[in-house]
């Protein structure tokens, strides 16, 4: 049963999006998703969308995300409203914190949900990945996630999708540390870091290339793509953010883990070119295509190569 409300908190993007997959899932099959940004929606059109029913009866899903100043600005009528929710929908707070002891965070947890998404820390980098491996049913010797961390480090989106290519292209059951030194994993995951790349230069028909090239190459990738491609919309999301806290761009790159640093002087210039709201309404489409993909509607190849033109 969906509940009321959802709070996501934290700032790392791959946690972010798993969560929203995990409420997404408890919705029912007919439910309408509409996505809104906290940074420009009004109060009354966000609670409007939650007590109408779908246009097919259904239920609705609000994903307001970069919600912390829209809590800021509505924090009581959310908490009046929270007193006598909506039973046609489901409101979900995108947030990066979101303190326990404030009365809105009480409220949330009395009749929903907070979900903390909190990346390990450093030390705790190895049982993380365990973790996630034994949750997938991937089988991971822990010398061989010590190694993937030590080369990777702490992106977890990146941890994720290696994790899963190697379980998909080893001969044995079990992931061992000669399976982590495989160059040709590393050079796919370089590739797709050059997909994204192209569309961070504002170059979608050159990212089309570099992924007709990668699924060629390397079928696999179709199922890992979207996690990428979400995993870069919340950055250019956050970059854009960030600009307008007057960070700068070296600033920027740190907390957002891109490098080289000045990569992300392209990313904010693609940002500022598709605007919040179409980096916003990315988000679903990349959370419609992973459904799609998962039910087997339309080719994911297609379905991938559609959304990288579609950010023209």
């Amino acid at each position: 049963m969906p509940k009321p409300v959802y709070a996501i908190i934290g700032d790392e993007p791959f946690l972010q999006i798993e969560a929203l997959r995990a409420i997404i899932a408890q919705m029912p099959g007919d439910v309408q998703r509409v996505d809104l940004n906290g940074e420009t929606c009004g109060l009354a059109d966000t609670l409007d969308e939650l007590r109408s029913y779908s246009m097919f009866g259904g239920y609705k899903l609000v994903v307001v995300r970069a919600a912390d100043d829209f809590i800021s600005k509505f924090r009581s009528e959310l908490e009046d409203y929270l007193e006598k929710p909506s039973d046609a929908g489901s409101l979900v707070l995108r947030v990066d914190s979101l303190p326990k002891n404030q009365r809105i965070y009480k409220s949330i947890t009395k009749v929903g949900e907070a979900i903390a998404c909190e990346p390990p820390k450093a030390g705790q980098l190895v049982s993380w990945l365990l973790d996630r491996a034994k949750k997938q049913k991937i089988k991971i010797a822990p010398e061989a996630a010590e190694q993937l961390c030590d080369l990777i480090g702490g992106d977890l989106g990146r941890l994720d999708n290696e994790l899963n290519k190697l379980a998909l292209i080893i001969d044995s059951d079990r992931i061992e540390p000669d399976d982590v030194g495989k160059a040709v994993a590393f050079q796919r995951e370089q590739q797709m870091w050059e997909m994204t790349d192209a569309l961070s230069l504002g170059s979608p028909d050159e990212a089309v290339r570099r992924w007709r090239h990668l699924v060629a190459t390397d079928p696999s990738s179709e199922f890992r793509a979207v996690t990428w491609l979400a995993i870069w919309v919340e950055r250019a999301q956050k970059a854009l953010v960030m600009k307008r806290q007057r960070m700068n761009g070296f600033a920027i790159a740190k907390a957002l883990k891109i490098w080289p640093a000045n990569n992300v002087d392209r990313l904010l210039a693609t940002g500022e070119k598709l605007g919040s709201d179409r980096l916003n309404r990315a988000t679903g489409q990349l959370l419609e295509i992973d459904r799609k993909n998962k039910s087997g509607l339309g080719d994911p190849s297609s379905n991938v190569e559609q959304f990288l033109l579609s950010m023209a």
